[in-house]
């Protein structure tokens, strides 16, 4: 079990951001609240605010991601934060320098924050762990482990459409096993106190021991989305997948693929969610997709100001208690 702890500081607030498991409802609430006056941001004219100036961010992404890494780079910048993207590939670290040695020379000059992204689970905690006290740390994906800003904008999303968590059906579907989003959705949804989980997935697609995560687990599509309210598919991990674990894209978008007859048993009023990138006709049927249930774009708006929101609560400027009490 990877200690989450240090995501907080000795008064109990947001320090580092690297899971959902550990923070409790009102920190999450705390969160999505935060996002809803910064998606009012992104409506005006001119789409700053002045809450990070002077603030320096690194985005160090070792695993690519086109739309994770430019939100979290528009977010920084909306906040106006200045902002340094690493080109991995081509840094130190490919010629034999060790992680640690950038993230120190990193920290030489001066720099406040550091986004993640990395194919190893538990990488962004290694390096929270590994920073020098005032940097903060936010994990941007880490190997099948953890997603948590992704679940957040997700959150956000169903709280627009939804309003409250309690009585709603949340069903996720597809490849459980791999997706480190997945995870951090579970962890939020039962935090926020939806009343139930259903996954859904071939047997060879669902972890071992995910009942401990207090979800109702399914092998039929249809089945589980009876009476659904949110609807959210996942992305087949290709990428992480060992062995044949499916025989065939067309057999898995016959049976877990979402199309107009499957979503048919879903509430009228029931979301679709997808994290992206689509992989249509395997996944989910391009006319659902692109339909008016469909709230994938919706998603990646939400995630600019969710990400400003968590970048807004981990580096806003703080006061401190001198030793004659008096604060600075």
């Amino acid at each position: 079990m990877i200690n989450n702890n240090i995501q907080l500081d000795e008064q109990g607030r947001l320090k580092h951001f690297l899971s959902i498991e550990g923070l409790k409802r009102q920190q999450l609430v705390s969160i999505l609240d935060a996002a809803e006056t910064f998606a009012n941001v992104q409506e005006q004219a001119v789409k700053k605010v002045p809450l990070l100036r002077g603030k320096t961010i690194v985005n160090l992404f070792f695993e690519a991601s086109t739309r994770t890494r430019t939100t979290f780079e528009l977010a920084a910048k909306r906040l106006s934060a200045d902002v340094l993207n690493i080109n991995i590939n081509t840094s130190a670290t490919s010629k034999g320098e060790s992680l640690l040695d950038m993230l120190h020379n990193l920290e030489s000059m001066h720099c406040d924050m550091f986004i993640v992204r990395h194919n190893q689970s538990g990488a962004a905690h290694f390096i929270a762990r590994h920073v020098s006290p005032h940097i903060s740390v936010i994990n941007a994906g880490d190997g099948c482990h953890s997603h948590p800003s992704q679940a957040m904008l997700d959150m956000f999303t169903i709280r627009r459409h939804k309003k409250e968590f309690a009585n709603l059906k949340v069903v996720i579907v597809g490849d459980i096993l791999h997706s480190r989003v997945a995870r951090s959705q579970m962890h939020a949804l039962t935090t926020l106190g939806v009343s139930e989980i259903r996954v859904v997935g071939p047997k060879t697609l669902i972890p071992a021991g995910i009942n401990t995560f207090g979800v109702h687990v399914y092998h039929n599509m249809q089945e589980a989305i009876i009476d659904a309210d949110v609807i959210i598919m996942l992305r087949l991990q290709k990428e992480r997948m060992q062995g044949a674990l499916l025989p065939s894209e067309d057999e898995y978008y016959h049976n877990y693929g979402l199309t107009e007859k499957k979503l048919s048993y879903a509430r009228p009023d029931a979301i679709v969610m997808h994290p992206g990138p689509i992989n249509r006709g395997v996944e989910i049927a391009s006319s659902i997709a692109d339909g008016p249930q469909s709230v994938i774009l919706e998603q990646v708006t939400n995630g600019i100001a969710i990400r400003m929101a968590v970048m807004s609560q981990t580096l806003s400027p703080r006061t401190e208690t001198t030793k004659t009490g008096s604060t600075v």
